[in-house]
């Protein structure tokens, strides 16, 4: 089990190594994206369902719900818990766009230093080439998935929110 554990290490070592800086940068924002929506999904699932049951006990506790004063405080209830909610979708969001310029960089990047070794080489010496290949092609495999995998997990905390809103105006009716 250890000794799994320390291939498991070195091939992920020897993978980065191979994707070059740029990689270490997309590891980085993909950890912290997949730490934000994990983050989402928890609250969505713990302190989001008890502030729901706390604002509809509070607008089901109110005697006075037609004034104009008792819609703005509906409003105003719904407004919070949305806020609430969707505290760090944009940020996930922007994670999601960085991701593939990232590996854009990490192409050109790539790109530079197979321009390097043909200058220095010649051209000729199709070895010495493959590592700045990898360096191209690696960070920018790494960014499109992380860019994908970052859209669908997106779209499912956005319509998971749209529609606990959408739920969430639909038990707090105004009376008329």
């Amino acid at each position: 089990m250890y000794f799994a554990f320390l291939d498991i290490i070195d091939a992920v070592n020897t993978f980065m190594l191979r994707g070059g800086p740029v990689l270490w940068i997309i590891a980085w924002l993909l950890l912290i994206k997949w730490s934000l929506v994990f983050e989402r999904v928890w609250y969505l699932n713990t302190t989001h369902k008890k502030n729901v049951k706390n604002t509809l006990a509070e607008w089901n506790a109110r005697s006075d719900k037609s004034s104009w004063s008792a819609h703005q405080i509906r409003t105003m209830m719904i407004s919070k818990i949305s806020l609430d909610v969707r505290n760090t979708l944009p940020i996930i969001e922007v994670l999601v766009t960085i991701c593939p310029l990232l590996g854009l960089i990490g192409t050109v990047t790539g790109m530079i230093e197979v321009f390097f070794v043909m200058a220095v080489s010649g051209g000729g010496d199709a070895k010495s080439m493959a590592g700045g290949v990898s360096k191209a092609t690696i960070p920018t495999m790494a960014g499109m998935v992380g860019a994908i995998s970052g859209i669908f997990a997106s779209n499912y905390l956005k319509a998971k929110t749209d529609r606990d809103i959408e739920l969430l105006e639909d038990h707090m009716p105004l009376a008329h």
